[in-house]
């Protein structure tokens, strides 16, 4: 009997910052998020988990919007099943209002925040109460 092989997880790692000061330093907090962040899939690969390579990073952008190009890309790729787990370095990189916070149901998608060492297991697509 062949044991059974598990599905690799396709991580996608989401990073904000909202001003654009600093952002033009060769290392800026979008790339400390990202490491942290990468860091955290890799202490996951015993689970399957791997690394999506598309970046999803909106510096200088408020939290407080949906208006965010890397965002409204990573909801397009959830959609298309193109991604299994969200990795966010805190959840005030998705949203900086508790108004305008995501709700998560209807899929089985994963989001983890690693610096916070919370996560939901039940993650389909952000809709904005507003």
């Amino acid at each position: 009997m062949t044991p059974h092989k598990e599905q690799a997880l396709r991580c996608a790692i989401y990073t904000r910052k909202s001003s654009e000061e600093g952002l033009e330093h060769d290392f800026n907090s979008l790339h400390a998020q990202r490491e942290a962040c990468e860091a955290y899939i890799r202490s996951q690969q015993g689970e399957g988990w791997r690394l999506r390579k598309t970046p999803y990073n909106d510096g200088g952008l408020s939290g407080a919007t949906m208006e965010r190009p890397a965002l409204k890309q990573l909801l397009a790729d959830i959609e298309e099943g193109l991604v299994d787990v969200v990795v966010v370095y805190k959840v005030d990189r998705l949203t900086r209002r508790s108004r305008t916070s995501p709700e998560w149901s209807r899929s089985s998608m994963d989001t983890r925040f690693p610096s916070s060492r919370s996560h939901s297991n039940s993650i389909p697509r952000l809709r904005w109460d507003a």
